[in-house]
Formats: structure tokens, C-alpha cells, sequence
């Protein structure tokens, strides 16, 4: 929903570069979360997503913007009937490259 779309202006007040960030940022600040596992199987995305280590984190009042610009974006109305991971489909486990056998068998 957000390919192509620029990061609101706002966004670099928290010192979010990529939507990766702005996600990541809006979850962990939430005071219901006490842990966030983002799901990548991408190197590139792990370095985004650890981008949202720097800088300060959204309060309530920054949340409540994040919210209303997504709400603003075309489709965000759709959203909980868009697939999680689109373009991709994963068995319940991601094999981890170089492992052992054995060690991926014990995991599933």
C-alpha cells in the first residue's frame, strides 16, 4: 500500500528514513506492546528495520498522526483484507540457509 508512496514529512521528526521505520517505531512505542518480531527473510530489510533503532520514539500524539496519514493513503480501508506477506507463502517456518538437517527437522 505504501510502494512508491513518500514518507510523510513528519516522520523524520522520529528520525524514520523508510516506511520500515515508521512501522516498526509506531509498534514498539505502542504501551500494549511489549515485544515486535518483524518477519524478514531479506539482509537489506534487517538493516532497515534495525534503522529504527535511532531516534526518539513516537508519544501518543505522534502515534495519533501516523495514524490519520495512513488513514489519508488510497486503500488503507482495505487493509485488513490485504494478505500479510503478498507475493509470498511460507509453510508455517523459514528454513534457515546453512543449518544442519537435523537441526531443521528439530525445528519443524
Amino acid at each position: 500500500m505504501v510502494q512508491g508512496q513518500p514518507l510523510p514529512d513528519f516522520a523524520r521528526e522520529i528520525g524514520c528514513e523508510n516506511w520500515a521505520q515508521f512501522f516498526l517505531k509506531y509498534v514498539i512505542s505502542h504501551p500494549a506492546v511489549t515485544a515486535a518480531i518483524p518477519a524478514t527473510t531479506n539482509p537489506d530489510h534487517v538493516a532497515e528495520n534495525l534503522g529504527a533503532l535511532r531516534g526518539s520514539l513516537p508519544d501518543n500524539q505522534m502515534r495519533t498522526r501516523m495514524v490519520q496519514h495512513m488513514k489519508s493513503l488510497s486503500g488503507f480501508d482495505r487493509i485488513a483484507q490485504m494478505p500479510w506477506y503478498p507475493g509470498k507463502q511460507f509453510a508455517g517456518l523459514v528454513r534457515l540457509p546453512g543449518l544442519a538437517a537435523t537441526q531443521n527437522a528439530e525445528l519443524s
